[in-house]
């Protein structure tokens, strides 16, 4: 009979475990006794909050002798003699196998593993004296029996062979950190007194066996870190006197086996960073000994399982990055042994749980980038043990809970991404202990107080950006010595920037889009001291004035430097070649001019190099093509001149290159056309460039947009072009070329743009190009091609397609507008069947033209009653219009756009100040939104509509044409201006009311219905958006921006030919009809889709490309789960208070308005919800006529109104 002793089960310190970040070898102390590792804080323009993951708290998937030598150590006497006692029984019954067993096993073991520091020297293969080994422990009660294989970090190569198998006297193998190999052998199986197995840290393949079963005493095993696959053995779960299961950090697949959860003596698992799916065992939990659950980093889904929350003995829970979902379990926050939780990036949703206990033992909380909503509950502050709070990326409102500043030891606090509004309390900048502060992207307001720099003094990172914080930024802030990170970015601080030179572990530095000014630029001669400095960005300020020699003194580890829109002046200082460390440099759109300094060649890890929108002159420095690693050059929109040097081709990693609209003369040189990398675009348009295009073109084989328009190019275009089978698009218009179009650009099946037009081109227009399934745009207008014009694939749509200007094409229907094909252009027909043709062609001309002189004269009529002409309107010069614009200054500039730019003036003539829209003839498009825009405004008269003034189509003194638009001017701006207000507008404008916005959702009805149902012909606006709904001074609605419009088919006899726009409606992103993207019609269900979309917007304060509209989730869903039982908890917050129109005597706030009332207009917003989520409806049928729609909100005003007394 054997006997099985009753021994304890392992079991740890009640002190969770804390893992140093690892060296050769990995250690774990048994208490948090050191500060933890620091998180990274670099991310895509913004600093990350910190990223608690398994190596950052306690999620080690590997064991140390240190470790257990603690765990032996605790072990009472008693345990000791049990264990005895169990290995005397299980000796007795072992086979009988002499120790040339072992000795033969390790010889083989030995021919199976390598180390290149000899570290196995004293392994002698004619030693029989092997207990002596290093890493061999033999038994002390029978002689020469390996019991232990101690073999940790000493570099082994090679596999582990199946012969250990054969030391079946084996407890305890501990051989991680090396570099074995291959597959886990089977045969460990074979090992039934094996207590403890650790190969973590290697490189082991193959699936975990799940032979190991066999070893039914095992306690602690630890595969971590390997690159092991497959599921998680189910057999394991036999185990039962399992303790730690480490598996974590391999590339396992599955679930979790529900049988692990059953484990009667489980203390840790860890199953991190996995590909591990399914749900977590709902019987994980039922150990009482269960203290380290870490499953981060896996697919895992479902919610917490009630077993696990309630686990009385659990002090980690690390549960980040998953795909959990529901709430979180209160117990989980009233746990009297929870030290870590860990929930960050996963799906929970709900508020955060109430607390019970107020002696919760927490330490790390992490709740970051899930779907938690409600405010910060104010008892968080009794959470007094907490180190790391970690809230952000969620959808938390309300203020910041003054009890914060009670949790004394928090060294954490991120609340970034979120919706808080008002101020931070005071206290909190008063927690002596925080090292890390994030409140970014909120809606806090307030200024920095003057002395945080002393309140703070263990302050690391400071991110703000993207609040509408204002004031000076203190003078104190560079007494925080520790200081890495500040991030002050878009906010509205003003005045001078600090020196920040007594900061010298200063890494980043980002004062990006304030109202900051540079003074005496003293602070970047501080900043030369700031050694550590790796990014600076103080883009989109005021800095003004020159630009000092003194930026030449920054940190040589600059990396990143961004002065971009900051009207600096000046040159370039030539002492820039001494940051050799940077490799972001962008200086855009300021005011600098000279020459570009030859030492700027010298800058050898340059990556980005954009100095655009400036004045700078002269040509371009050979020595720029010393820039081996640049990647991106922008040098558009200067006057540089001369011609583009060869030198660029040596910079070979260049993957776009803009040097439009300069004057670059000469030929094209050969050399750009080594440059394979180039992918993103190759930009040479607005230039005065000559010559042939060389035939190397062909080798950009990897380009997509190539650009070389309004040049002077000559000659044919090169056949080789049809080699560049990535093309997207293809701009070559405005130069002299001649030539057929190549039969090579059958091999651009990729192409979505091609311009050919304004040059000589002759020749008939290939057939394959209506075979080009992704072309959106052909322009091959004013050429000289002739012949038929293809009539499938993209002919078949004529707003896609210009053609006008080829005097000698022919169409096969009336489609494009163009003559009907005749007899002698369509040679390949049949002999027989010309007269017949050419007989139903004169009837069919004859019979039209009596149609169309009968309702020209019809049309007249209606038109001149009607709509007025333009020739009745003022006619001004443009001298008359740059003069009222200021010169079209920056100053004036209200708005702008893809084809245009509005100028706010004045004219002598006019009593109230204009618009003034002038257009980018230089953009694709532009001249034709124009012509769009004039005939649209032509046939156009209503209130709530924007009114044309004059239009103007002139030349520049320089002989550049130059057409504009004279518009009234609308005082309030646009709608969207209102609905996301920049802080100067936040605290010039009071939030709009209910009341307003329902009003400018009227508004908006009437100058729809109007389009659609009393304009001749009916016009489709495609592009409605808020920023195109204008505001006058008693805040009336004027709908603009007609470059987009179209003239319904149907309406083919004006003076349009049915339609004024040639390119397909694109409208913009969030607001174009879904059905437009698969290539339908423009109708006027479109225009309703994006009035529904504006109304739900005004409503939630939402935009439909918000960021939280990710993963199929869209405005009109984000409302309809709501509706309308829960419509309040969406509503935008700013008109809570705003709910009557406070400008009235009629007006109120909500709280002021008996019960009645206020049901009554939660009815009137559940009625315009309902109207919003019809008109945004997906199939175009679901959605109402705008005629029914304008009824609809009328009557809600009205019922309003009525409300408000």
């Amino acid at each position: 009979m054997i006997l099985r002793p009753t021994c304890k089960p392992f079991s740890a310190s009640n002190s969770i475990p804390v893992c140093r970040e690892r060296t050769t070898t990995a250690h774990c102390s048994s208490q948090v006794s050191s500060p933890l590792p620091s998180c990274s804080t670099s991310l895509t323009g913004h600093q990350s909050v910190p990223q608690l993951n398994c190596r950052s708290v306690c999620d080690r998937n590997y064991m140390s002798t240190q470790a257990l030598g603690t765990l032996s150590s605790s072990l009472p006497l008693v345990l000791v003699l049990c264990s005895l006692v169990y290995a005397s029984s299980l000796d007795s019954i072992a086979p009988q196998n002499d120790s040339n067993t072992d000795l033969h096993a390790l010889r083989c073991l030995k021919l199976h593993l390598t180390t290149s520091a000899r570290l196995l020297a004293s392994w002698k293969n004619d030693s029989l004296q092997f207990c002596s080994w290093s890493g061999v422990t033999c038994s002390k009660r029978h002689a020469s029996r390996v019991t232990a294989l101690d073999l940790e970090s000493l570099d082994l190569d090679g596999q582990i062979p199946p012969c250990i198998g054969n030391l079946t006297f084996l407890t305890k193998i501990h051989i991680p950190n090396n570099q074995l190999t291959g597959q886990i052998p089977p045969e460990l199986g074979q090992l039934n007194r094996l207590w403890y197995l650790n190969l973590s840290t290697n490189n082991l393949t193959g699936r975990i066996p799940s032979t190991l079963s066999s070893c039914v005493h095992l306690q602690a095993i630890d595969l971590g870190s390997n690159s092991l696959d497959g599921v998680i053995p189910p057999s394991l779960s036999q185990c039962s006197d399992m303790q730690q299961l480490s598996l974590g950090h391999n590339k396992l697949s599955g679930g979790i086996p529900e049988g692990l959860g059953m484990l009667r003596n489980l203390a840790v698992l860890r199953l991190a960073t996995n590909s591990l799916t399914g749900s977590i065992p709902r019987s994980l939990g039922s150990s009482s000994s269960l203290h380290s659950v870490v499953l981060t980093n896996n697919s895992l889904t479902g919610p917490i399982p009630p077993l696990l929350a309630n686990s009385s003995s659990l002090q980690l829970l690390a549960l980040s990055n998953n795909h959990l979902s529901g709430e979180i379990p209160p117990a989980l926050f009233n746990s009297t042994s929870l030290q870590k939780l860990l929930l960050g990036t996963n799906s929970f949703a709900g508020s955060i749980p109430a607390l019970l206990n107020i002696d919760s033992p927490l330490q790390y909380l992490i709740l970051q980038s899930n779907n938690l909503s409600g405010t910060i509950p104010s008892f968080i502050g009794n959470f007094s043990s907490l180190r790391w709070l970690l809230l952000g990326d969620n959808n938390f409102e309300g203020n910041i809970p003054m009890s914060i500043d009670e949790i004394q030891n928090l060294e954490i606090l991120d609340i970034t991404y979120n919706f808080l509004t008002g101020s931070v309390p005071a206290s909190l900048y008063n927690m002596s202990a925080l090292s890390y502060l994030g409140m970014a992207t909120n809606n806090l307001v307030g200024e920095l107080p003057h002395n945080i720099g002393y309140t703070l003094p263990s302050i690391q990172t400071l991110i703000m950006q993207g609040n509408w914080f204002q004031g000076q930024i203190p003078t104190s802030v560079a007494n925080t010595t520790n200081l890495q990170v500040i991030n002050l970015r878009n906010n509205a601080f003003y005045g001078s920037i600090p020196s920040f030179g007594t900061l010298p572990s200063l890494v980043d530095l980002n004062l990006g889009k304030n109202q900051l000014e540079a003074g005496d630029w003293s602070f970047l001669s501080s900043l030369t001291n700031c050694t550590q400095l790796v990014n600076l960005r103080l883009d989109a300020n005021i800095l003004q004035g020159v630009l000092p020699s003194a930026v030449a003194g920054l940190s040589k580890s600059i990396e990143v430097l961004l002065l971009r829109s900051n009207k600096i002046s000046g040159t370039i200082p030539h002492e820039i070649e001494h940051l050799t460390g940077l490799k972001l440099l962008y200086m855009e759109r300021n005011l600098l001019a000279g020459n570009l300094p030859e030492s700027i060649g010298n800058l050898p890890n340059l990556f980005v190099l954009s100095l655009s929108q400036n004045k700078f002159s002269g040509q371009i420095p050979l020595s720029v093509g010393n820039l081996s690693q640049l990647s991106e050059l922008y040098l558009q929109e200067n006057s540089l001149s001369g011609p583009i040097p060869g030198a660029l081709g040596d910079c070979k990693k260049l993957h776009i290159l803009n040097l439009s609209c300069n004057s670059f003369n000469g030929s094209i040189p050969k050399e750009l056309f080594t440059l394979s990398d180039l992918s993103e675009g190759l930009d040479l348009s607005h230039n005065q460039l000559s010559g042939e295009i060389p035939m190397e073109i062909g080798e950009l084989i990897n380009l997509g947009p190539l650009n070389i328009s309004y040049n002077q190019l000559s000659g044919q275009i090169p056949s080789t072009l049809g080699q560049c089978v990535q093309l997207e698009s293809l701009h070559m218009e405005g130069n002299r070329l001649h030539g057929r179009i190549p039969q090579s650009f059958v091999n651009l099946r990729g192409i979505t743009v091609m311009d050919l037009s304004q040059n000589n081109l002759t020749g008939e227009i290939p057939e394959f190009l209506k075979l080009f399934k992704s072309m959106k745009l052909l322009n091959l207008s004013f050429n000289n091609l002739e012949g038929s014009v293809p009539a499938d694939g993209i002919f078949q749509n004529g707003s896609n397609v210009f053609i006008q200007g080829n005097k000698k094409l022919c169409a096969s229907t009336p489609l494009l507008q163009l003559p009907l094909c005749n007899a002698e252009t369509s040679k390949q027909r049949h002999t027989s069947n010309i007269l017949k043709i050419v007989g139903f062609t004169a009837l069919f001309l004859v019979l039209v033209s009596c149609f169309g002189v009968i309702i020209w004269k019809k049309r007249k009529k209606v038109t001149q009653a009607a709509h007025p002409s333009f020739e009745k309107l003022q006619k001004f010069t443009y001298a008359d219009l740059l003069k009222a614009a200021n010169g079209f200054s920056l100053d004036n500039l209200v708005g702008s756009g893809k084809y245009g730019s509005v100028y706010k003036g004045r004219i002598e003539s006019e009593v109230h100040e204009v618009a003034i829209k002038v257009f980018k003839l230089d953009q694709l498009g532009a001249t034709k939104s124009f012509l769009d825009e004039c005939e649209a405004l032509r046939n156009t008269r209503h209130r709530n509509l924007v009114r044309v003034i004059t239009v103007c189509s002139t030349s520049d003194p320089t002989g550049n044409e130059f057409k504009a638009l004279v518009l009234e001017y609308k005082v309030n701006g646009d709608l969207e201006s209102w609905l996301y207000p920049t802080f100067h507008e936040h605290h010039l404008r009071r939030p709009l009311s209910l009341y307003s916005r329902l009003a400018i959702a009227v508004d908006i009805a009437a100058a729809l219905d109007y389009l659609h149902n009393n304009c001749m012909p009916p016009m489709v606006h495609c592009d409605l958006k808020p920023s195109n709904v204008l505001l006058n001074d008693v805040m009336g609605a004027c709908v603009g921006d007609f470059g987009l419009a179209k003239f319904l088919r149907n309406y083919s006899y004006s003076s349009i030919g049915g339609s004024t726009s040639l390119v397909g409606p694109r409208g913009s992103v969030g607001y174009i009809a879904p059905e437009y993207g698969f290539g339908s019609k423009i109708s006027t269900e479109g225009d309703v889709y994006s009035f529904g979309v504006i109304v739900l917007e005004m409503l939630t304060g939402k935009r439909p490309t918000d960021e939280i509209f990710k993963d199929g989730l869209s405005l009109y869903k984000f409302v309809k789960k709501s509706f309308p039982e829960k419509i309040g908890e969406i509503l935008d917050p700013r008109i809570a208070p705003y709910y009557g129109d406070q400008d009235e005597e009629a007006g109120g706030t909500l709280g002021q308005e008996n019960h009645h009332q206020m049901a009554g207009i939660m009815s009137c917003i559940i009625e315009l919800v309902k109207i919003g989520l019809l008109c945004a409806a997906e199939i175009p049928k679901d959605r109402p006529a705008m005629q029914d729609v304008y009824i609809e909100v009328i009557a809600i005003k009205e019922a309003f109104s009525a409300l408000q007394g």
